[in-house]
């Protein structure tokens, strides 16, 4: 009796350790683990669905119980993305870049969960930054807005 319960023990105590720590949950796919000049060459195609390495959602990036630090790599190249968008969509309001920089809003926004709110709320600064602190053009917003509907459906 006293063997079968170490047996049964054992086996509960490997089954447990096997089911932690090695989680698919908190790991972005590899398409993801790129540079921010990848995401701006795959956002190219928005309003038309967006694959990074031809395969990804932008939204699968993002992962539940996602690890901090793949979370803060992948996080400051769509930041980095974000901000180089923006700059060229103050330049030409209406312009494609706008429509990029609202897909890749509306793609994470679509993936985010609790532990992304401060990529999503740095994202969306980068994106609606003006040198004036004003609000940016209406085209902009019409843009954008054309954009970020894809993203969030496709993305």
């Amino acid at each position: 009796m006293l063997k079968r319960v170490a047996a049964a023990a054992l086996a509960g105590a490997v089954l447990l350790i096997g089911g932690c720590g090695n989680s698919q949950d908190d790991q972005a796919p590899g398409a993801c683990l790129v540079g921010n000049e990848a995401y701006l060459k795959s956002l190219e195609r928005a309003p038309a669905p967006v694959l990074l390495g031809g395969t990804t959602p932008i939204s699968d990036c993002l992962v539940p119980q996602q690890e901090a630090g793949q979370l803060a790599s992948i996080g400051q190249e769509m930041i980095v993305a974000a901000t180089k968008l923006n700059a060229e969509a103050r330049k030409v309001p209406g312009g494609q870049a706008s429509v990029e920089l609202g897909y890749l809003i509306g793609a994470v926004s679509n993936g985010a969960d609790a532990v992304h709110t401060d990529l999503v709320r740095r994202l969306n600064s980068s994106a609606r930054f003006s040198e004036t602190g004003g609000t940016l053009p209406a085209s902009f917003e019409r843009a954008f807005g054309r954009g970020y509907t894809a993203g969030r459906s496709s993305g």
